[in-house]
């Protein structure tokens, strides 16, 4: 997982030179009449993006009128760029906008969207050594990031389940594979998400216990990954903004309904390389990951009010952000289809 440190300091470094930059998002027209919009990820193509390459493959977005380019995120961050009107919309998580909003000049971007209904993450662990509840990472090795948000919040699951969080052995996570440095006992305890984490431990056969944080404190249950968009695009493009998102619903049921389809599509369009060679996982990881695009809701994309403002305030009462952040700070429902 990417690290929330690097994140929140990219973002706290660029909020005063981007508020001065104008988000370019006038007359956005191409050829043939599509408007062309830019979508930064936020990470190397994954399972959580695959409605957006099925909506490319299938031609979703040519049909609402848009000619989309899917590209990677500099070394600012993707709310940055987005920000900037250099991308109209981008692929975010809800803890690591928190920094986008808390300063004196915020960033000008708005979720829009939520690709995944859940928080799907939490810490895994090898199977049997007692760290399948928070209390049992006591004693044990926990790669860590670093980051204020990241710390409290294990801090909060230990403390909650009655364990001393000063006892977890914190050492950096330089991790790239988290089956492998848990099998060779390079660590004990590894934040992932479990779609994309838990599901590779599986496929490479090893034996682990898992816990999610959600299930710990309904808190946790924050929003990650969303889709932000530029406000002046906003507020310029409202119809095209609905198309691009009605077409995304589009890929999202579409990878839903086939998820084996859906997972090789994902590959097929990755210009990275990252996904090469990696069917099995990605199929894998679609198969489970296809659940929980809507979950138990009927609107793809919705964005719970209570669920959102509920972290946020959590942040404030636990010092992790520098101002309160009003209720509704920083998303809307009002695009969706």
């Amino acid at each position: 997982m990417k690290s929330i440190l690097k994140k929140l300091g990219a973002l706290l470094l660029c909020a005063a030179m981007l508020f001065s930059l104008a988000a370019c998002a006038g007359d956005q027209t191409g050829n043939g009449d599509l408007t062309e919009i830019t979508l930064s990820l936020d990470w190397t193509p994954n399972t959580n993006h695959t409605g957006i390459y099925v909506a490319l493959a299938n031609g979703y977005f040519e049909e609402a009128g848009l000619s989309v380019t899917v590209v990677q995120p500099p070394e600012t961050g993707a709310a940055a760029m987005c920000a900037a009107g250099q991308a109209q919309f981008a692929v975010e998580a809800q803890d690591t906008l928190a920094a986008a909003f808390v300063t004196d000049e915020p960033l000008g971007i708005t979720a829009v969207a939520a690709l995944l209904q859940h928080n799907t993450s939490g810490i895994i662990s090898r199977a049997g050594e007692g760290m399948d509840r928070p209390k049992g990472l006591e004693n044990h090795t926990y790669s860590t990031w670093d980051s204020p948000i990241e710390l409290a919040t294990l801090r909060a699951v230990v403390e909650r389940d009655g364990g001393d969080f000063d006892k977890v052995n914190l050492i950096p996570n330089t991790i790239t594979d988290e089956a492998g440095a848990l099998r060779e006992h390079l660590t004990d305890a590894i934040w992932v998400f479990y779609g994309w984490g838990c599901i590779a431990a599986e496929l490479s056969g090893l034996d682990f216990d898992y816990f999610n944080f959600k299930d710990i404190d309904p808190v946790f249950d924050y929003y990650t990954p969303v889709l932000i968009a530029n406000n002046t695009f906003l507020e310029e493009h409202p119809d095209e903004t609905r198309a691009f998102l009605d077409a995304l619903r589009k890929g999202y049921e579409y990878a839903i309904d086939n998820p084996e389809e859906a997972a090789q599509i994902l590959v097929d369009g990755d210009t990275t390389g990252s996904l090469r060679d990696s069917l099995e996982l990605v199929t894998a990881s679609q198969k489970w990951i296809s659940e929980q695009y809507k979950a138990e809701v009927e609107q793809w994309g919705y964005i719970d009010p209570a669920r959102w403002d509920a972290f946020y305030a959590w942040l404030w009462d636990n010092g992790l952000v520098e101002k309160e952040l009003p209720a509704g700070t920083g998303y809307t429902n009002a695009y969706l289809s």
